[in-house]
């Protein structure tokens, strides 16, 4: 949520910076870049810190399930005793 706000504050302040410069104030050209780079910045923190989809290990339920108050759906949560991961996937029905 926070990171969508971000995301469209710099986007308007990128925009208004490029208004600026289009209308002819060369001041705005700190603006324009400013609000660009922290766009840029977000979205490449979105791609970089993606956690990779883990193919293969021992996953294994642990019985705990819970309603993910976002989506609303009904997650499992599964074990890896090897890595000490868990991992919360969504079950086909309702618990």
């Amino acid at each position: 949520m926070l990171r969508n706000a971000i995301l469209v504050i710099a986007l308007l302040v990128a925009a208004a910076g490029a208004i600026g410069l289009l209308t002819g104030h060369a001041e705005a050209t700190p603006v324009a870049v400013w609000g660009s780079v922290v766009a840029v910045a977000v979205l490449f923190e979105r791609w970089r810190y993606r956690k990779p989809p883990a193919t293969g290990g021992n996953w294994q339920p642990t019985g705990e399930q819970f309603i993910d108050p976002e989506s609303g759906a009904a997650m499992e949560v599964l074990y890896d005793p090897g890595t000490g991961e868990r991992r919360y996937v969504a079950k086909a029905g309702k618990p």
